[in-house]
């Protein structure tokens, strides 16, 4: 993992302080609320519904125990004793009071984390694969180039007002596990013919009120004119990108606005005066941040150790853990491990105090003290051995991390909603529930297979319902809560945008429209086939029929 240098501790701390001060001015009356807003919003401080929400940076989604514990530590005594991982890959606590804000971002200092541009107009906290540097199918580490544009966008002074909010995914995998399509920019690990390393870079992304797959601007971007390539994509959306109207703000906008080639001109006539300058990254460069990163003391294990295939066939329910929640690793023995924060009665993507502390205490003991969160809401261990995934899995079933259903219908990515967010249309957290609770049935989801269900409690779409195989989305209908249905959306090497059925439901009636859709599902497969190959065959309208349908 990255860690900070004497300059990086000294900015945030100078941040902190920055911010101390405007917080006190703020609450003596000295600064407005319109005065106080921009400066809250680039310390990641939101005013909710009920309460102050805080937004914690977690830099592609890498902690270190250390870090977790401090988390742990914030929520037992800032918040209500939990905490909420986002779709980000960074953490909110909902209940903070004002006052105490800069006290916790000093305490955040102290473990080297910061919430420095989790909100605003400005380049946001960039993704990637939760499994990257452990992933079976991974081409190239993406994550140096991560902590190279991380450390290129943080406080940069000509981005600090875009028109819009700003965000950048990576990916180095063969499988996309980074959303790359729908971000404003999405960047492709490769090696050309030559055997050089660089990426291929998509622009205009998105999801929100306009949803658009963004479009390959170049196809091969070698590595060292990485920033000064970013330089000039940011700079033409700077220049160009709409401040009249923030709902036609964003760079995918300006994208269609101008054509994907009309854009990669403009972005190639301002790139050639910034190429090979002084942001061009050395190879030096490279192998400073890549330093971080290195493969920890693994040791040279056999792969399917015989205690650990033993235990498979003598427990069928963790050999189901298994198979659900953990993932192939580039080094023999190993496996990463998914802990499932979807357990049925829980909000998606919350965990306790005692949870967050019991995570960084299996990450000492089973793994290198790293964590990763994934988009998707969940926690990963990336480094255990299969030898002690027994032991960890009884652990986890007694904090309630052990639910095998990665991948399946109750592994819902869902957003606050209604229930926190002074944005949201309806609740999200309740439905979600509804739905788990309806379905809690491991042999059925088995069953039904991989199915992706996305909820949303706005049109800003925080839960990514446009690429769920399943998407909810919360809408107002005359002062009242109810939920469009979208179908057929995907993330990863097949992104797709759902298409919305018809009219909204009720609450009430989401577990049995998500009932009748999974009816027709499984009338109509093929063999083997997944929801969303059968969605893909069939077109929307048998499932449209049968959701409305008054005899069903």
């Amino acid at each position: 993992m990255y860690r900070y240098d004497a300059i990086d501790h000294r900015i945030v701390r100078e941040r902190v302080e920055e911010f101390r001060d405007q917080t006190r001015r703020f609450l003596a009356g000295e600064l407005s609320e319109d005065e106080f807003r921009p400066l809250r919003l680039m310390n990641g401080l939101y005013i909710q519904r009920l309460a102050p929400m805080l937004r914690v940076a977690i830099p592609y989604g890498h902690l270190s125990s250390v870090q977790l514990r401090k988390l742990a530590d914030i929520a037992r005594r800032y918040d209500k004793g939990y905490g909420h991982f986002t779709t980000r890959q960074n953490l909110q606590y909902n209940w903070p009071t004002l006052e105490s804000i800069p006290d916790i971002l000093a305490e955040l200092a102290e473990v080297e984390m910061h919430a420095i541009q989790t909100s605003g107009n400005c380049v946001r906290n960039t993704t990637t694969d939760a499994f990257a540097g452990v992933a079976a199918d991974e081409l190239i580490d993406p994550r140096p180039y991560c902590e190279i544009i991380r450390q290129w966008s943080t406080l940069h002074p000509e981005f600090a007002y875009l028109p819009r909010k700003f965000k950048i995914a990576v990916s180095g995998a063969v499988e996309d596990r980074a959303a790359t399509l729908v971000h404003d920019i999405g960047l492709h690990m490769a090696q050309n013919t030559a055997g050089e390393v660089g990426f291929k870079v998509i622009v205009g992304g998105g999801l929100g009120r306009t949803p658009i797959i963004g479009e390959v601007v170049r196809e091969f971007l070698p590595t060292e004119h990485l920033l000064t390539y970013l330089d000039a994509i940011l700079r033409v959306y700077n220049r160009y990108g709409r401040r009249d109207n923030k709902y036609k703000a964003r760079i995918k906008i300006l994208v269609k606005a101008l054509t994907v080639e009309g854009f990669a001109a403009k972005v190639e006539e301002e790139w050639a005066h910034l190429k090979d300058g002084p942001a061009t990254i050395r190879p030096e460069d490279v192998a400073h941040y890549a330093s971080f990163f290195t493969a920890p003391a693994y040791e040279a294990l056999e792969a399917n150790p015989a205690e650990f295939t033993a235990k498979l066939a003598e427990q069928p329910a963790f050999a189901r853990w298994v198979e659900r929640n953990t993932r192939a690793h580039r080094q023999p023995g190993y496996r990463s491990v998914v802990l499932s924060l979807k357990k049925t009665g829980v909000p998606p993507g919350d965990a306790t105090d005692a949870q967050m502390d019991a995570v960084a205490d299996w990450a000492d003991r089973f793994g290198f003290g790293e964590i990763r969160v994934a988009h998707e809401q969940n926690l990963i261990l990336p480094d255990v051995k299969e030898a002690e995934l027994f032991a960890l899995w009884e652990l986890a079933k007694q904090q309630g991390f052990a639910t095998p259903n990665v991948g399946l219908l109750t592994d819902i990515i869902c957003c606050p909603g209604g229930d926190f967010c002074s944005l949201a249309n309806a609740k999200s957290i309740p439905v979600a529930e509804a739905i788990q609770q309806r379905f809690d049935d491991l042999d059925y989801l088995n069953d039904l297979g991989e199915i992706d269900l996305n909820m949303s409690g706005c049109m800003n779409a925080c839960g990514h319902h446009h690429v769920g195989h399943i998407g909810v989305l919360g809408v107002d209908k005359n002062g009242e809560e109810w939920y469009q249905i979208t179908l057929g959306g995907s993330q990863g090497n097949q992104t797709s945008l759902g298409k919305v059925i018809g009219p909204s439901f009720a609450r009430a009636q989401m577990p049995d429209v998500i009932e009748k859709i999974l009816s027709v599902y499984v009338e109509q497969r093929q063999d083997d086939e997944r929801f969303i190959d059968t969605v893909r065959r069939l077109g929307i309208p048998p499932f449209k029929e049968r959701v409305y349908a008054k005899d069903h």
